[in-house]
């Protein structure tokens, strides 16, 4: 186990609460909590103390909890010291500690040595920020589940099966003299075929489970006066946007966290686009094509009686890479009756943000248009760096595949393996650089 100096830090929110913790982890421990309890506290058993100062004037008084080392969240000697929770006590019992020789934590450096401790892979470590940050309960459920290992369990099994597929492979280039074609053998094959399946249904899992994390980004943008503010309110079920009939009344982002069936969505309302000589309400519209190109789905939202505006968009001038769906709106002063459709510039669906006509068409195409089944389905919560990494296994994997099948190449099926296997590996944090870690970490909570 790596050897490193003690630090500690304020694990509490801030602010005012019945129970404040201080918490610290490194070699420094046991003198600390001799120093500043008189003696050192019974393993794992919450015992009830004072804290004392410098020239032993009483801190605070409150439960003392000491876990040694290695049998210890990051895998060091701990120390918790739980007192009242007011931020000038947690000060002082902080100041106390630094006092001592501890020095203050950087943001998640508690789990970073857990991890470089191997008490957490990098997987288990991520999570721990997640249930934090968690906004709906599916999303602290997958955390948790994360957590524990199942996320992990899945990567690691694929490894070892890409390392026995590269034994077999790379045992028949290094022993030629052999006279037996190995990359004949169907095994080969369908091992490779069961490793792409099982690749693909994983992309899958950890694709819902990086939406329940992060969330799908939803803009709705469209021409002034289309009713973009009104479709916001519906979706958000509240007045949170100004509706008038009076066009550009939107001159900022509106932003609301809605949620469908347990799926977060951020909605933005835009501005509406058009040539305008005010500057504010060119600001607005600026700000409004920053988030489009930002967006994971745009509403184009158009008024049913003023249908040429429809007709003369340009989807040139949206990001190509962005999916797009058209919103009809108003159909109840249009006569027009609710329904999904496809056009040449995408899925359209008729609705009035108004009444409240076809919103439930909307909700269900938001879900189908990013795969969401239900919380139900996700297994774990993933990041956008673990859907980054699997994708480039999988399509390595497959690479390697068409190579073996169309060229026999063993050799470079044998490094497509390795640069699979290396991905994998990225996520797990069993092969990961320094500047990734001191990335992730520094997200996290300080005391975390």
């Amino acid at each position: 186990m790596p050897l490193f100096d003690t630090i500690a830090a304020i694990a509490t929110p801030p602010g005012r609460g019945g129970v404040g913790i201080v918490r610290v982890s490194g070699p420094k421990v046991r003198e600390l909590a001799e120093a500043i309890l008189i003696r050192l506290p019974r393993p794992r058993v919450a015992q009830f103390g004072r804290f004392f100062g410098e020239g032993q004037e009483i801190i605070d008084s409150g439960l003392a909890l000491f876990f040694p080392s290695p049998h210890s969240f990051t895998g060091e000697d701990v120390l918790e010291l739980h007192g009242h929770g007011g931020p000038v006590v947690m000060d002082l019992l902080l100041h106390r500690v630094l006092q001592v020789g501890a020095r203050l934590a950087r943001p998640g450096e508690f789990s970073e040595r857990a991890f470089l401790n191997g008490k957490l892979d990098l997987v288990q470590a991520e999570a721990i920020a997640d249930m934090i940050d968690a906004g709906t309960v599916a999303a602290a459920r997958m955390a948790n589940r994360t957590l524990q290992g199942v996320f992990s369990d899945q990567v690691h099994g694929l490894v070892e099966r890409l390392i026995e597929l590269r034994l077999f492979v790379e045992s028949s280039i290094d022993f030629p003299e052999e006279e037996i074609d190995f990359l004949s053998d169907s095994d080969v094959s369908t091992n490779l075929r069961s490793i792409i399946n099982d690749l693909e249904e994983i992309v899958q899992k950890a694709s819902t489970g990086r939406l329940l994390r992060d969330g799908m980004t939803l803009v709705i943008a469209g021409r002034p006066n289309a009713g973009k503010s009104s479709l916001l309110n519906a979706l958000a079920g509240q007045d949170s946007a100004i509706v008038t009939e009076i066009p550009g009344t939107t001159r900022d982002l509106l932003k609301e966290h809605i949620q469908i069936d347990g799926m977060p969505i951020h909605v933005i309302d835009t501005a509406g686009i058009r040539h305008s000589d005010d500057p504010i309400e060119r600001e607005g519209i600026r700000r409004a094509q920053v988030e489009i190109e930002n967006a994971d789905l745009i509403l184009w939202v158009f008024d049913d009686q003023a249908e040429p505006e429809h007709l003369a968009l340009d989807r040139a001038k949206l990001p190509q890479a962005v999916p797009l769906t058209l919103i009809r709106n108003k159909i109840d002063l249009s006569d027009r009756s609710c329904g999904v459709g496809q056009t040449d510039l995408g899925i359209e669906i008729a609705l009035s943000a108004k009444s409240g006509e076809g919103m439930e068409l909307l909700r269900r195409h938001l879900k189908e248009s990013v795969g969401y089944a239900g919380a139900d389905e996700g297994e774990f919560i993933a990041r956008r760096r673990h859907l980054d990494a699997l994708y480039r296994a999988l399509e390595l994997v497959r690479q390697g595949a068409k190579m073996l099948q169309q060229h026999r190449a063993g050799e470079l099926l044998a490094e497509d393996l390795r640069l699979a296997q290396q991905h994998l590996n990225e996520i797990t944090g069993e092969f990961t650089s320094e500047d990734l870690l001191g990335r992730i970490f520094a997200t996290f909570c300080i005391g975390k």
